[in-house]
C-alpha cells in the first residue's frame, strides 16, 4: 500500500509542478494545511480520496489520471467487471475501488467502497470536501455521522448530502460493510 501512496503522490507533485501551481496555493485550494500536503507529496502521508479528486479539479485532470498514470480515453461507455475497478486503498478501515476510472470527463466520481469494522473505542475521522455524495448500502451496516447526526444504513438504504459538511462512516455489527459512493 505504501507503493501506491508514493506512486499517486509523485503523479500529484509531478502534475501540481508542471501545472506552475505551489505548494501553499495547493493546500489552500483543498483547505488542507501547508506540512500536511508537503508531507503527503513526500509520500509520507495518505490522503482521502475526496481530497484527491479535489487535487484532480484543481489540476483540471481527470483523477484517472492521478491514481492510475493514464488519462481515461473512452467517452460513450465504460464497464468495469467485478473486482476490476481501479483499487484505491487510501485509509486504513477504507478501500475504494473506483467504478469509471476509463470514463473521460466525468460529471461525477462513482466508487464501491468497503469499510472495515472498527475497535469500540476507535472514534469515527471526520472529513470534508466540497460539492455532494450519495452513498448506497450493498453489504453490510453503515454508520454515517453528518452534521451532528448519527445514522444507521442498511442494505438497500441510501443516504444524499452536503459534502462541505463534516461527514465520516463505520461499518457497525462487527463486520464490513459495501457501499456505492457516488461523489459530484
Amino acid at each position: 500500500m505504501q507503493d501506491k501512496i508514493k506512486e499517486v503522490a509523485n503523479r500529484c507533485k509531478e502534475m501540481r509542478e508542471l501545472s506552475d501551481i505551489s505548494v501553499s496555493t495547493m493546500a489552500k485550494k483543498i483547505n488542507i494545511a501547508e506540512e500536511y500536503y508537503r508531507s503527503f507529496e513526500a509520500g509520507n502521508e495518505d490522503i482521502s480520496a475526496s481530497l484527491l479528486n479535489e487535487i484532480a479539479q484543481v489540476l483540471d485532470v481527470d483523477l484517472a489520471l492521478l491514481l492510475t498514470g493514464s488519462m481515461p480515453r473512452m467517452n460513450i461507455f465504460t464497464v468495469t467487471r467485478k473486482g476490476k475497478g481501479v483499487g484505491v486503498q487510501r485509509r486504513q478501515h477504507y478501500q475504494y475501488q473506483a467504478l469509471a476510472a476509463n470514463f473521460h470527463n466525468k460529471k461525477a466520481e462513482p466508487f464501491l467502497v468497503t469499510v472495515q469494522p472498527k475497535d469500540n473505542n476507535e472514534e469515527i475521522s471526520l472529513n470534508s470536501h466540497p460539492g455532494q455524495e450519495m452513498d448506497y448500502v450493498i453489504a453490510g451496516t453503515l454508520k454515517v455521522v453528518i452534521h451532528g447526526n448519527d445514522i444507521i444504513l442498511e442494505e438497500g438504504d441510501s443516504i444524499f448530502y452536503d459534502s462541505s459538511h463534516l461527514h465520516g462512516m463505520a461499518a457497525v455489527g462487527g463486520k464490513a460493510a459495501q457501499f456505492i459512493a457516488i461523489i459530484m
